[in-house]
């Protein structure tokens, strides 16, 4: 197996899991038992995904296209006007 991603933290981890599994690519979470463990294990960055080596090229393209690690997109501040009462959903 091949480390494809270091995750930052268990979420991270899991969104590139599922993205990985969604395109039928098994997926192994390398350290998410041991997160949060105490003692000289670190808080975070414990988690790497592993896929198998035959796979690993097609997972590090899926991988690079996911959105991680990059700021929010910008809120429209010209949001159209609510006639009163009426609230956002």
């Amino acid at each position: 197996m091949k480390v494809v991603y270091e995750a930052a933290n268990l979420i991270d981890a899991h969104l590139v899991r599922h993205a990985l599994e969604a395109e039928e690519i098994p997926v192994f979470l390398k350290g998410e038992a041991l997160l949060g463990g105490m003692g000289e294990l670190p808080l975070f960055g414990t988690i790497l995904v592993c896929v198998p080596d035959v796979v690993w090229p097609e997972a590090s393209d899926i991988v690079a296209a996911l959105p991680l690690n990059q700021p929010p997109e910008p809120v429209d501040e010209e949001a159209p006007e609510l006639p009163p009462g009426w609230l956002p959903a």
